[in-house]
C-alpha cells in the first residue's frame, strides 16, 4: 500500500432532505418527490433523485414541476429534524477521527491522513466512512477521496448517488486538467470571468496564469485558487467556527403583499427572530439592514440604534421607520433583518448609556419560556397571525456554536 501524505476524504449525502423523507415515510420511496418551505411553498427547496430524472431541479416552482411530471409529491420541509440527523451524522464521524470539519449541513471533510495505519488504504476509508454514515442516519452518502479538499469535493461529485471515488494525490492535476475551473467549489461566476477574460477557462490552463496576478487581484484567496485547479489546494480543515459576520432572518410573503398591517407583521416577525438569536449567543449589534423585495429590487436601509442591542423592540423601531419613511406602497414579496455588526455583549458603555434592567429581564424570561416549550410560545400579540411557514435550515448550519440555529 503506497502512504499518502495527505488523505481528505469529503461526505456529501445524496439527496439529504429528500432522502430523511423517504426514509421516514416508506410510502414515499422510490416517489418522485420534491421539498418545499411549508405546505404554503411554491417552489422546491431540493428534490429526490427520482424527480431529478424528469428535470425537477432545487428552484423549479411546483406549477412547471407538475407539467414535468404530474405524479411528483409535494412534501413540506421539517427543518429541525434534518439538524438532527445531520447532528448525529457529524458526531458519529468522530469516531473515525477527530479532525473533521463540518463544511455545510449536508456535506464534511475528514483529514484521515493518519488513520492510513489503523483502517488501511484510503478506499477501504471510504467504504468504512460510508457504513459509519449508514448506520448512524440509514441514508447513503457520496464519498470524494483525494490529497486534498478542492480535489476530494469534486471526486465526490463525480458518481452520485452512493458513490465513491478515489482521486490519488499525484493523478489529481490530471484529473482536473479539463474541467471547467468555475466547477470547482468557491469560483463563482465573478472569479471565472476574471480567469476567462485572461484565457483560463478549464483548469489546465491555470498555469498560463501567473500566481502573482491572481494574488494582486484577490489577495490568499487568489493564490489558493491557482493551487486549486492543480490538486494542490492547501487549505486546511476549519474545525473552529468563526465569530459571526452578521445574523439575519428573512421571510417570503404572500405574491405582491401591499397591506402595511401586514407588512408591520413579517418586519417584527423578523426582529423579534433576530433578537432572540442575538441574546441565545450572547451578541448585540447597532447597525441593521431592514428591508424588502419587491419588483423593482430591494426596498432596503442600513440602520443604527443609539447604542449596541439585542432587544427587539429597538428593532422593530428601525423597522418602523423604514415603513414609515421609505415605502411607498409597492408590492413586497420578501422581508430581511440582518443584524451586520455582531459583537459580544457586555461591552464597555458609553458615558450616557443606561442599562434598561427591566426590559432584560422580560427578555430574559421570555428566551426561557420559548427555549423550553417552542419558538414564539409567548411573543408579542401582533404576531398572533404570523407567517405559518416554517423556519429553513441554512446550508451553513453546523450542529455547535451560533450557526446551530435553525
Amino acid at each position: 500500500m503506497k502512504y499518502w501524505n495527505r488523505a481528505i476524504v469529503l461526505i456529501d449525502m445524496d439527496a439529504f432532505f429528500a432522502s430523511i423523507e423517504q426514509h421516514d415515510h416508506p410510502e414515499l420511496r422510490g416517489r418522485p418527490i420534491g421539498i418545499t418551505n411549508g405546505l404554503t411553498g411554491t417552489c422546491f427547496i431540493t428534490c429526490s433523485y427520482e424527480a431529478r430524472q424528469y428535470g425537477i431541479k432545487t428552484g423549479t416552482r411546483i406549477k412547471q414541476a407538475k407539467q414535468l411530471c404530474p405524479d411528483v409529491v409535494q412534501v413540506p420541509a421539517r427543518p429541525y429534524r434534518y439538524a438532527q440527523v445531520s447532528t448525529r451524522i457529524m458526531f458519529a464521524l468522530q469516531n473515525i477521527t477527530p479532525d473533521v470539519e463540518v463544511f455545510s449541513v449536508d456535506e464534511a471533510f475528514l483529514d484521515i491522513t493518519h488513520c492510513q495505519g489503523i483502517y488501511g488504504n484510503p478506499a477501504s476509508i471510504g467504504k468504512f466512512v460510508k457504513d459509519i454514515v449508514y448506520e448512524a442516519s440509514g441514508l447513503t452518502c457520496s464519498v470524494g477521496i483525494s490529497g486534498d479538499k478542492t480535489t476530494a469535493k469534486y471526486a465526490a461529485k463525480k458518481d452520485k448517488p452512493d458513490g465513491l471515488v478515489v482521486v490519488p494525490p499525484w493523478e489529481s492535476e490530471e484529473c482536473l486538467k479539463n474541467v471547467p475551473v468555475t466547477d470547482l467549489c468557491g469560483i463563482a461566476k465573478g472569479i471565472g470571468k476574471y480567469l476567462g477574460d485572461r484565457g483560463v477557462h478549464v483548469c489546465g490552463e491555470m498555469k498560463t496564469l501567473p500566481i502573482g496576478e491572481l494574488a494582486r487581484r484577490f489577495g490568499n484567496p487568489g493564490r489558493r485558487i491557482w493551487y486549486m485547479a492543480q490538486g494542490l489546494d492547501p487549505d486546511p480543515l476549519h474545525q473552529t467556527i468563526p465569530a459571526p459576520k452578521s445574523i439575519g432572518h428573512g421571510k417570503v410573503m404572500p405574491p405582491n403583499t401591499r397591506d402595511p398591517a401586514t407588512l408591520k407583521m413579517y418586519l417584527h416577525h423578523m426582529a423579534e427572530k433576530v433578537a432572540a438569536r442575538l441574546r441565545k449567543y450572547d451578541f448585540e449589534a447597532q447597525r441593521f439592514f431592514i428591508g424588502f423585495l419587491t419588483e423593482q429590487g430591494w426596498l432596503a436601509r442600513k440602520m443604527k440604534t443609539a447604542e449596541p442591542t439585542n432587544d427587539s423592540c429597538q428593532i422593530k423601531t428601525l423597522a418602523n421607520e423604514l415603513l414609515k419613511h421609505y415605502w411607498q406602497g409597492q408590492g413586497c414579496f420578501q422581508v430581511q433583518i440582518t443584524a451586520l455588526d455582531p459583537k459580544d455583549h457586555g461591552h464597555q458603555l458609553s458615558l450616557f448609556s443606561k442599562k434598561d434592567v427591566k426590559r432584560e429581564q422580560i427578555n430574559l424570561a421570555m428566551d426561557r419560556i420559548n427555549e423550553r416549550y417552542g419558538e414564539f410560545t409567548l411573543a408579542p400579540a401582533n404576531l398572533l397571525h404570523r407567517s405559518d411557514m416554517p423556519n429553513v435550515i441554512a446550508p451553513a448550519w453546523k450542529p455547535d456554536g451560533h450557526r446551530k440555529t435553525v
